[in-house]
């Protein structure tokens, strides 16, 4: 399992229910219905990775995240996932109000624009960095909304919602202790989990 899905399963309860928002192949949702319990959807548009979903037993729903989630009644879920799609997402701020009316919380990770070798590649090379983490030119990035550590913090707290986790990692999701000390800085990429 990738690295962040193995960060991310540890804030799942057992027999939790389970919304996987851009769920790709479904294997963080295979792993938590065979190891946790866990009962489960996934949302993804990419028809190869929908049929990789119901290959592998994973419920999944073909749904485009930029036009809302109004077929999902409220409380439906104990937690909606989202894995590296927040920057992807034309409206974030209103995805992750339709996250937390559908779920009690939600897990959100993505990559940190203020990451040093961001901030350096910008300032020597005058041009938008291209790296692992951010690996597509400017014009054909499917990221549109890039922030950091500290604008989704700002964000979570203009919403009055509360960050029960964070976990800051680099570009092979390990924890190390100097960006836990400076996440905007030294964080490549940022895993929350969030609550009302």
């Amino acid at each position: 399992m990738r690295a962040d899905l193995e960060i991310i399963q540890q804030w799942v309860a057992d027999e939790a229910r389970v919304l996987d928002l851009g769920c790709g192949t479904g294997e963080l949702l295979q792993y938590l219905m065979k190891n946790r319990g866990i009962s489960g959807y996934g949302l993804e548009i990419d028809h190869d990775n929908i049929s990789a979903c119901v290959a592998a037993g994973v419920n999944v729903i073909e749904q485009n995240l930029n036009r809302g989630l109004h077929n999902i009644r409220t409380d439906a879920f104990d937690v909606v996932i989202m894995t590296q799609a927040l920057q992807t997402i034309r409206n974030p701020h209103l995805v992750l109000d339709e996250m937390l009316r559908v779920g009690r919380e939600c897990i959100i990770t993505f990559p940190n624009f203020g990451y040093w070798r961001c901030r350096l590649y910008l300032a020597w090379r005058g041009r938008m960095p291209v790296s692992s983490t951010l690996p597509y030119a400017w014009y054909n990035t499917p990221n549109i909304h890039l922030c950091t550590f500290r604008d989704f913090e700002a964000l979570c707290h203009t919403k009055q919602l509360r960050i029960l986790n964070r976990n800051v990692v680099d570009n092979a999701h390990r924890s190390r202790w100097l960006a836990r000390l400076w996440p905007n800085l030294l964080g490549q990429i940022a895993i929350y989990r969030v609550t009302k």
